[in-house]
């Protein structure tokens, strides 16, 4: 099975296994956010998926 190209290119897997991507939402029309949310957004985003469809998108990991 091949790996979902897609998905590896907006995702990040840490040493220990978690899956991280970014938050939605940061590329523009900011200017009226306070700036606590603008920083928020600049933080990775945990994703949670189950096995099945860990090996479904990415088969060898």
């Amino acid at each position: 099975m091949k790996t979902n190209k897609s998905l590896t290119k907006r995702i990040k897997i840490t040493k220990n296994g978690k899956m991280l991507t970014r938050t939605p939402g940061g590329n523009h029309f900011n200017a009226k956010e306070s700036r606590l949310k603008q920083l928020k957004r600049k933080r990775g985003q945990k994703i949670t998926m189950s096995n099945k469809v860990r090996g479904r998108f990415m088969p060898g990991v």
